[in-house]
């Protein structure tokens, strides 16, 4: 279950949050004060922060504003402020969500469900493509676009460029390589993976006649070419 860090400096606020969210199987690490919030978002990468904006020592505000030059974790403000101008300048900071004191906790918890939800959603979206240089992999359609041009590769040769550009600091060696892809035990036929490999290359030169995006570590094997 996701971690969320409450940033609340009213303690009983902060406790029934703490606990309701808790019994909700939520993980949850509680602060009363900016510079601890931002310290704790460092420290204990939560998953979701509640912020709410009347803290000590760091406002809400000035939270909001320094972890997003750091990371874009959801933050969901809980304040008593609710004028309409106050919610735009903290979106337009960074906070995916709103909720004006007093509120009920369900309601904050369908909150947290509805902001998580579309995250994960945002982020299987992102996992969708694999891109490196001018190169974009749709692993969904298995469509491979090269500096705008679409290439058609055989299934191996497919998978043998949707490995490396998931793993693009990677060095394989080519019995590595091979049974990443073929699924078997590499039989040292040397010819296979430099045939296929051979007609990859080719493939990206015709789309991309200027960039080299394989090279060969001679001795060692295959990699992306940085």
């Amino acid at each position: 279950m996701s971690k969320i860090l409450i940033a609340e400096d009213d303690k009983e606020i902060n406790r029934l949050m703490g606990e309701f969210l808790s019994e909700q199987g939520y993980t949850c690490v509680s602060v009363n004060n900016g510079l601890d919030a931002v310290r704790a978002v460092r420290t204990e990468s939560p998953d979701m922060m509640l912020l709410d904006l009347m803290l000590p020592l760091k406002s809400g505000d000035s939270v909001l504003n320094e972890i997003r030059t750091f990371t874009q974790m959801p933050v969901i403000v809980v304040s008593a402020k609710d004028t309409v101008q106050n919610k735009i300048e903290l979106m337009r900071l960074g906070a995916d969500d709103y909720i004006t004191k007093p509120f009920d906790l369900d309601e904050l918890l369908v909150r947290i469900e509805a902001v998580l939800r579309r995250c994960r959603i945002e982020e299987k979206e992102e996992e969708k493509f694999l891109t490196f240089k001018n190169i974009t992999i749709d692993t969904v359609s298995k469509k491979i676009t090269v500096n705008g041009k679409e290439i058609i590769l055989s299934s191996k040769e497919y998978g043998i460029l949707e490995v490396l550009l998931q793993n693009q600091d990677k060095l394989f060696s080519k019995a590595n390589l091979y049974e990443s892809v073929w699924n078997e035990k590499y039989m040292n036929d040397d010819n296979i993976m430099k045939v296929h490999m051979s007609n990859i290359r080719s493939r990206l030169k015709e789309a991309d006649p200027d960039t080299e995006y394989i090279e060969t570590v001679w001795g060692m094997g295959y990699r992306l070419k940085k």
